[in-house]
């Protein structure tokens, strides 16, 4: 089963993060990349641009609507992803443990029903 897995931090805070805690995340992303790339699961993922530089895109009955910067104000943004391939919403909420820190603050995952373009069913 497919599942997306979605990263959430405080875009300040990851600005104001001191290289060698840049460090550190990068170093525990890598090792569960490759942990994930040899057992198989990890289909993709990547890392977003920053919020603020998002355009929001709403339907109004009349027309479209642009907004710069986030659906949503709040502290916590989406800041990245990972689609992964795995035998069990169990193992899906291991993995997505793996990625809280103090940095990734909160993941979401979803499984994902419908899927093109990631190989498998």
């Amino acid at each position: 089963m497919k599942y997306l897995v979605l990263m959430y931090a405080d875009p300040a805070a990851t600005e104001a993060m001191t290289a060698q805690e840049r460090a550190e995340v990068f170093q525990r992303h890598d090792a569960l990349h490759q942990a994930l790339a040899d057992s198989g699961e990890m289909l993709n993922g990547a890392g977003l641009a920053h919020p603020r530089d998002t355009t929001t895109l709403r339907w109004h009955g009349d027309g479209v609507a642009t907004a710069d910067g986030p659906f949503i104000e709040a502290t916590e943004q989406l800041t990245a992803y990972y689609v992964i391939d795995c035998a069990s919403p169990e193992r899906a909420r291991e993995i997505a443990e793996r990625i809280l820190d103090f940095h990734v603050v909160a993941v979401e995952v979803r499984p994902v029903h419908d899927a093109f373009g990631m190989g498998g069913t």
